[in-house]
């Protein structure tokens, strides 16, 4: 009965030596790490970044491969090269934290901890204590592992060799440590595609500004995908720019289009320039006016766009013009011409001359025009005495005056009166052009018994003097008494119609 006892708890010994020297292949991920599905593998959980106060009394948490560490804050963590950690397969529901507490060891000149630990292969894990292991520094500075069902034990074989998952490969420090895919150029992408190395695989991805399309990176027409330019867009191969319009210029930001104001940067106007969205115009001070190419300005003839700018001459002047009048005349009010009255500035007639103004100059004609037997009463005004015989068959007297006219003047006109100064009972008066019109130049019109109008029938061009002598004829009812008067009347006419 013994023996048999014996050989059954030899064969459960047997079996769960086994057991434990046995590898476990995962199918799914322990505590402590979770399901990466882009990768496809398990990845590490990083309970120090989300278990809110992980360690107590002020110790500082220590991530690790399945679980973490609480650790005074002057802790140190030395990894052991001489003496290899010895893997220690564990069932696959292992605990998913350590506690250690790190206390200085005086004489064995490295750090000891106690506690807890998870166990196992893990996916990039590598390999981690037992469960109820003993971690143990010893003075020749390696790591003793004791196992509570063989607490003696010592790794035998400090050369082990641990797995690790896919993407990663053992450490000179027996860790599992990411294959760097893109550095080691082991990678499978495409001479088009980027590289991106992840903790236990790699991806390929299409560089900026391109987008897989299949197996390929294609372009991406960044113009295609509104609003990135403000105005115009051009594609490039993995990118693109923005141009604008002319008359705009990119902004800081390279996308927004700002008005370029062609006055203050580069003003090609030749006078004035005003600034428009976009563009500029050019326009010109008062007297010019644009050239074909828009830019310069040209000086405006305005004495050839019209002939009644000025009353007698226009002169163009750059940007403007001027009014000129004969001698003669003044300007006035910038165009017309105004007659200057010499007599009154520039007197050159002598002192028994009288000084006559005219339209567009003067003449002195004598003071006493009276020429025998006609002798002077008055001012201009002769008379024949009747005591001489040589009046007898002469106009009775002769009265002097003067008058201009402008030439070209409108016919038939007006242009002077003639009138009795002594009226006779009884008497008929006739009025006659007696000299001066042998042309036919002027009608004398009798308007009243004691007056008559000169009309100037045909137009006169001066310069030019008429002297003109219009006379009446005094005789009574009976025709006993008749006598004369002479007017002698002296018409300048001006070289001009003003």
């Amino acid at each position: 009965m013994l023996k048999a006892l014996f050989l059954t708890m030899l064969t459960l010994a047997l079996v769960k030596s086994q057991d434990t020297e046995e590898t476990i292949t995962y199918t799914q991920c322990t505590d402590g790490y979770e399901w990466d599905p882009v990768r496809q593998q398990c990845k590490d959980i990083d309970e120090c970044d989300i278990v809110p106060d992980a360690c107590k009394g002020g110790m500082k948490c220590v991530n690790h491969y399945g679980g973490y560490l609480c650790l005074p804050k002057t802790a140190q963590i030395i990894v052991n090269n001489e003496q290899p950690q010895q893997e220690t397969p564990a069932a696959e529901g292992v605990g998913a934290a350590a506690n250690a507490a790190a206390t200085s060891g005086a004489g064995t000149g490295g750090v000891a901890a106690s506690g807890v630990a998870a166990s196992g292969v893990v996916p990039g894990g590598g390999f981690v204590a037992s469960a109820a292991a003993e971690v143990q520094t010893s003075r020749n500075n390696f790591v003793i592992r004791r196992n509570p069902a063989d607490p003696q034990r010592i790794p035998a074989n400090p050369s082990h060799r641990i797995q690790c998952a896919t993407g990663y490969e053992q450490s000179e420090h027996n860790v599992c440590q990411d294959i760097d895919e893109c550095t080691a150029g082991t990678h499978s992408c495409r001479a088009d595609q980027v590289c991106i190395n992840l903790r236990g695989s790699f991806a390929c991805q299409c560089p900026p500004g391109y987008q897989k399309r299949g197996e390929q990176c294609v372009d991406i027409d960044e113009c295609t995908i509104p609003p990135y330019c403000h105005q115009r867009c051009v594609n490039t191969p993995g990118s693109f720019y923005c141009q604008c319009s002319p008359g705009f210029q990119l902004a800081a930001n390279n996308y927004t289009c700002v008005d370029i104001n062609e006055c203050d940067a580069s003003n090609q106007c030749a006078q004035q320039c005003y600034n428009i969205l976009g563009s500029f115009i050019c326009q010109c001070n008062q007297g010019y006016e644009l050239s074909s190419d828009r830019l310069n300005c040209e000086d405006i003839d305005e004495c050839r766009t019209s002939s009644y700018l000025c009353q007698y001459q226009c002169v163009n002047e750059p940007g403007k013009f001027s009014c000129m009048c004969p001698q003669g005349y003044q300007v006035v009010r910038s165009r017309t011409c105004q007659d200057i009255n010499e007599c009154e500035t520039t007197n050159e007639c002598r002192e028994d001359e009288m000084c006559w103004n005219y339209h567009g100059g003067f003449r002195c004609y004598p003071r006493n025009p009276c020429q025998d037997p006609y002798v002077l009463t008055s001012e201009n005004r002769c008379v024949c005495p009747v005591s001489n015989a040589m009046c007898r068959e002469l106009p009775q007297s002769i009265v002097y005056k003067y008058m201009s006219i402008r030439s070209d003047r409108s016919v038939p006109s007006d242009i002077f009166q003639i009138q009795a100064t002594t009226i006779y009972a009884n008497t008929i008066n006739t009025f006659r052009i007696k000299s001066g019109n042998e042309n036919g130049e002027f009608y004398l019109r009798q308007t009243s018994p004691v007056s008559a109008m000169l009309v100037l029938v045909k137009s006169l061009s001066g310069p030019r003097e008429y002297i003109v002598d219009l006379e009446m004829l005094t005789v009574n009812s009976i025709g006993t008494f008749r006598t004369s008067s002479v007017l002698r009347l002296t018409i300048i006419v001006g070289p001009f119609s003003f």
